[in-house]
């Protein structure tokens, strides 16, 4: 129980009906993720959608289209993979939403009634998903706790052995097509950010394979050659500062580096005979597509819109189907076929999310280098400063991209600008800009954040007394180490999700997270204590004045509950203005009706604080 204010909620949050229900429309409509096939019956496809009301995993058979609701849990679901024959569908299932579980499974076409799915992996234990394998007669998971991490590994449905257990993170990253080697990441050398690989032999267990870049190098296995028998294991590498790809022959101890000539960085799927890759490429916050002939060398763009790409794949056919949107355009799922067309693959029933409008792109000179930020102001906005919400991601290992958002679009339907800031630690602007935040975390990204600021104040974008920072999971944790920091800057502060207690957070949260931050700080909190002190939010507190909220999940693994009570427990003793709203999940909610409550909370909040309500 909690003795903090609660977080008004409004209803509803615009006093205008068609305003009300514009910005619910585009939380309520619809969405679909990119199906998923059976890589030995394609027409037997697996996606996550929200049209029951909540993330769930549905089954698609394209040769009937008939879908089915697979996953009817309260918290929803958001893990599902689908055995390559097509006759099983897997899912993890945790607790509301602790993601602490197993894998279950159980036939495609669905199981009795009142028959509950079946352990996945007979002889695995319960943990945190770190990775799953499923094969036609292998089968992997990887399970992540206080003891470190274990991977199970079961052969031809029988009890798992286990084939990998260390203290540090790691997982399975990918199992070859004939189902004779396994891949695994992992940080044996101390440090998850930059993860080493191991293959494994299915047969025993024994290690075929190692490789480790070095310190401040990391590996990513994408995935092995989809052709029976083919060792090739294709890896994105930052040898030269920035992710690219490399084809790794694990039986032959041989690679081969790809030279892509692109600026930013590059991810890519196989193409299904193993000749070709499909290269995602990122840069400056937006994605193109290319083919990338392996044999010859050549890269050819494909034909998609401006804007980004959630994820891509190549179907046995060499049709590519990908995700896409832009700022102000809700996501689709395409089919772009081998003669050039195109349509629109999957489109759930129901009404449509209403369009926002465009992201523009600024880049603002600061003492780190050039802070990329990407601009929004509200259709039809009179000329001069605006009311200007500061957003900022989480992750750190992550981005903001020219992609269509419900949460941004709410905010600029309110009468905000708004500031997206890709800071220091952000994907997609090479390994220094990522690791540029290692050993002073927050803090650094913070001083972007002032710099696109200031800069947004003096191009009278922004008005100074009327700018809100807010943002999720490691975006809130940035939001409330901003209002003690950079208390003369923000007129009211909204953290979801925030680390808040550093000392406390790392005695509490899951195990694979305190290995990220031993990684990112250069030590756990006995060997460094000082850093993560500098470093917390809770040690400003008593300098924040702004009004400030605060939403958390009662059962969240990544920023515990205890420690953000730690935090409102000082606001309290100043007599500040605070409040708070909690919830019954984890680390943010699967459910949609969640979803726009703590929306409203949170815009509902800010109007006040800025004088818009």
């Amino acid at each position: 129980m909690s003795n903090h204010p609660p977080a008004e909620v409004p209803e509803p949050l615009f006093a205008d009906a068609d305003a009300e229900a514009r910005w619910r429309a585009r939380f309520t409509a619809a969405r679909v993720t990119l199906p998923h096939w059976a890589q030995d019956a394609p027409d037997r496809n697996h996606y996550l959608s929200n049209s029951s009301g909540v993330w769930e995993v549905y089954a698609w058979d394209r040769a009937t289209d008939i879908h089915r609701q697979v996953t009817n849990r309260p918290n929803g679901t958001s893990h599902a993979a689908i055995s390559p024959d097509g006759e099983r569908l897997w899912w993890f299932a945790d607790t509301d939403g602790d993601e602490f579980g197993t894998w279950v499974c159980e036939p495609f076409a669905g199981r009795p009634a009142n028959s509950p799915p079946v352990p996945a992996v007979d002889g695995a234990v319960p943990g945190y998903p770190a990775g799953a394998a499923v094969g036609h007669h292998a089968t992997v998971v990887g399970v992540s706790n206080d003891d470190g991490t274990t991977i199970f590994l079961s052969r031809q449905g029988g009890p798992a052995d286990v084939v990998y257990q260390h203290a540090t993170d790691a997982g399975v990253a990918a199992l070859s097509r004939d189902e004779r080697l396994l891949a695994i990441a992992h940080s044996e050398h101390g440090d998850n950010r930059h993860p080493a690989l191991r293959v494994l032999a299915v047969a025993d267990g024994s290690t075929v394979a190692d490789k480790w870049d070095g310190e401040g190098k990391g590996l990513d296995a994408v995935g092995f050659s989809p052709v029976a028998g083919d060792p090739r294991l294709l890896v994105v590498h930052e040898r030269r500062g920035r992710e690219e790809l490399l084809i790794w022959d694990v039986l032959a101890g041989t690679e081969t580096e790809l030279t892509i000539d692109l600026p930013g960085e590059v991810t890519a799927e196989w193409c299904p005979d193993g000749r070709a890759i499909l290269v995602v490429h990122t840069h400056e916050a937006r994605n193109t597509l290319h083919r990338y002939d392996i044999e010859r060398g050549e890269l050819s763009k494909l034909d998609t819109l401006r804007g980004t790409v959630g994820s891509a794949d190549v179907r046995p056919d060499g049709t590519v189907e990908y995700s896409w949107s832009n700022a102000a355009a809700p996501t689709v799922i395409r089919a772009l076929y081998t003669d050039g067309t195109e349509r629109v693959l999957l489109e759930p029933a129901g009404a449509k999310a209403p369009a926002s409008v465009e992201v523009e792109d600024a880049f603002v000179p600061s003492d780190s280098g050039t802070v990329h930020a990407l601009i929004a102001r509200p259709a039809g906005a009179p000329a001069g400063p605006l009311p200007t919400v500061f957003s900022l991601h989480g992750g750190p290992h992550s981005a903001d991209e020219d992609r269509f958002s419900a949460y941004r679009a709410v905010w600029l339907d309110a009468g905000f600008a708004v500031v997206h800031v890709n800071y220091r630690g952000s994907t997609g602007y090479g390994s220094a800009w990522r690791d540029a935040i290692e050993g002073r975390p927050g803090l650094t990204e913070l001083a972007d954040v002032a710099a696109v600021h200031t800069w947004a104040v003096d191009k009278g974008l922004a008005d100074p007394a009327r700018c809100v920072v807010t943002g999720a999971s490691w975006g809130g944790y940035l939001s409330l180490l901003a209002l003690g920091v950079q208390p003369d800057r923000w007129a009211a502060g909204v953290a979801a999700v925030p680390v808040a207690d550093y000392l406390a957070a790392y005695e509490d949260e899951m195990e694979p997270l305190r290995a990220f931050d031993r990684a990112l700080f250069g030590g756990s909190p006995q060997e460094v204590p000082d850093r993560y002190v500098e470093c917390s939010p809770i040690t400003y507190v008593d300098q924040v004045r702004a009004p400030v909220l605060v939403l958390a999940g009662e059962n969240d693994p990544r920023c515990p509950i205890r420690q953000i009570d730690n935090y409102l427990d000082r606001l309290a003793a100043r007599g500040a203005d605070y409040a708070m709203y909690r919830y019954e999940a984890g680390h943010g909610s699967l459910v949609v009706a969640e979803t726009i409550r703590q929306t409203a909370v949170e815009v509902g909040f800010a109007m006040r604080a800025v004088g818009l309500a």
